[in-house]
């Protein structure tokens, strides 16, 4: 039985295939070039308490569509009022409806370190993030080996991309630790299976790699479960369906932030 990782995976690389056929990666490269520097978003998650990377996400696969009257702007707006360090935004348009878009619309307003969070399977797509105009892209080590791993982190910090390094289990982990990763995300959520489990967290960090900054995401509901998280020693979380589900997002933002 085809779990959904590797459905999406499967459409995605199709999907990248087409990109290619509109816009060569010799374009995407100039393009890249010739954009605006990105801000620092490992710096924006490195100051003292947890901080948020707060996620602007209309739908998931498992949830369906989270939040009705969708506007991306009104949401990073509301999440930078209220305290966000960064914003994680999704691109991936067949599971998540997201949009490219939505990018330049959060940073617009905002003024906030950008995360393009997608499933990135091929360097374009880290060309192709800094032309758009994210300050960090995402990659998940199920969805590659070490020496891709080790080369698409290389591409990001020359790009001035912060990488966000995705694990969810101790051998994840290690090869994170050994691409050189310094900001890397434990996932609560098995991409498989999408069931969640904030244990994930706790238990990886007892192999917690010397001198990364550590971000818990998914599975974090309420002000208990950040007080847990800090004091167990994670430097960041991201949060975007606790979010995304409150009529008012900023209240739900100062709540997990304790302000």
């Amino acid at each position: 039985m085809t779990n959904i990782l590797e459905e999406i995976v499967v459409y995605k690389r199709e999907f990248i295939s087409m990109r290619k056929r509109e816009r060569s990666l010799t374009d995407v490269r100039y393009c890249a070039a010739d954009c605006d520097e990105p801000s620092d978003f490992f710096a924006a998650l490195s100051g003292e308490g947890m901080s948020l990377i707060a996620e602007i996400k209309k739908a998931s696969p498992s949830k369906g569509v989270i939040k009705n009257n969708f506007d991306p702007e009104k949401v990073a707006l509301a999440y930078a009022r209220n305290g966000a360090h960064c914003l994680s935004v999704l691109t991936d348009e067949a599971y998540f409806q997201g949009s490219d878009a939505y990018i330049d619309a959060a940073k617009s307003v905002s003024g906030l370190p950008v995360l393009r969070k997608d499933f990135t399977l091929d360097e374009y797509q880290i060309y192709e993030s800094r032309a758009l105009g994210a300050d960090a892209v995402l990659l998940i080590v199920s969805l590659m080996d070490g020496s891709q791993l080790s080369d698409f982190v290389g591409l990001a910090l020359e790009l001035q991309l912060t990488p966000l390094v995705e694990v969810h289990d101790w051998s994840e982990l290690e090869i994170a630790s050994a691409s050189g990763a310094r900001l890397i995300g434990i996932n609560n959520r098995n991409l498989k299976t999408f069931i969640t489990d904030l244990n994930t967290t706790f238990e990886l960090l007892k192999r917690r790699p010397e001198g990364a900054l550590l971000v818990s995401e998914s599975g974090i509901n309420n002000r208990q479960d950040v007080e847990r998280l800090g004091q167990a020693g994670v430097d960041a979380m991201l949060v975007g369906e606790s979010l995304m589900r409150e009529d008012d997002m900023g209240a739900k933002v100062r709540e997990l932030l304790g302000t």
